[in-house]
């Protein structure tokens, strides 16, 4: 394992505007460092957090995802973020990982969230991803899904960092902080939050606070209410370091979760 570079990149978003959007990304992309191993945008970067998926829904082969490929390449970094994917007649958030080479990873939203009726729309995933990035295990995850620390319990340093990407609105903004803090603290990974700013097309008004938080559970970085990009190196020796020194990830609860169950729910 070694240290590496994520760049966070929070915005605002064009309601339901794909083209709009990806011209948007192009625009902030450029600004990325050459040094930089991993690329996070926005849950739903494409659209906002939109419920008209029948409109709005992209095919795996179609020129969203091909944007996230080419984007990929011409940078020479990964690069990761959600969608509304459109597979077998069911609708996703699907948070999409691409690599330079063209290889494409994707983990499917587990917990939809009820008070938007994104549970009546979207279909839930049900398998955790990892991605092994330069020795590090990274697992990605999607907004509501912060709220439900059995799903992401770090069982056994499953992962190193934890991605959850987000359209998480401003009137709970203290929930966002606080609860990605605390999966930091009793996952000791890594946890970063990249979530949205501005307004979009149903009234919700987002102030991003996107951050990152170590595993002692210290922030890194916090970006507040600004559209802008922030990279930041994710230490392999406070890991490491951290793990050893106060290894209570070795106590957890490995027979309580029945995660045979939930994948296959």
């Amino acid at each position: 394992m070694q240290d590496i570079n994520i760049t966070l990149v929070q915005t605002e978003l064009f309601w339901e505007d794909i083209p709009a959007n990806l011209a948007l990304f192009d625009t902030y992309l450029e600004s990325v460092p050459d040094d930089t191993d991993l690329v996070v945008l926005p849950e739903m970067f494409t659209t906002g957090f939109s419920m008209n998926a029948s409109a709005l829904a992209q095919k795996m082969d179609g020129p969203a995802v091909e944007w996230m490929h080419e984007a990929s390449r011409l940078k020479q970094v990964d690069i990761t973020g959600s969608m509304v994917i459109e597979e077998g007649g069911d609708y996703l958030n699907r948070m999409i990982w691409v690599r330079p080479g063209g290889e494409l990873r994707y983990y499917d939203k587990r917990h939809l969230f009820r008070m938007a009726g994104e549970e009546k729309v979207y279909h839930a995933g049900n398998e955790h991803l990892t991605v092994d990035l330069r020795g590090w295990k990274i697992r990605p995850f999607v907004c509501y899904d912060l709220r439900f620390p059995v799903w992401t319990r770090n069982i056994d340093n499953a992962y190193d960092a934890a991605v959850f990407v987000a359209n998480w609105p401003a009137q709970r903004s203290a929930h966002w902080r606080t609860l990605l803090a605390a999966r930091a603290i009793e996952n000791q990974s890594y946890v970063i939050g990249v979530n949205r700013v501005g307004a979009d097309g149903d009234g919700r008004a987002f102030k991003g606070d996107s951050s990152v938080f170590d595993p002692v559970g210290g922030a890194v970085v916090e970006m507040g209410n600004v559209s802008d990009t922030r990279t930041v190196l994710l230490s392999a020796e406070v890991m490491k370091t951290y793990r050893e020194s106060f290894p209570a990830w070795m106590d957890a609860d490995r027979d309580l979760v029945d995660w045979g169950r939930l994948e296959n729910s």
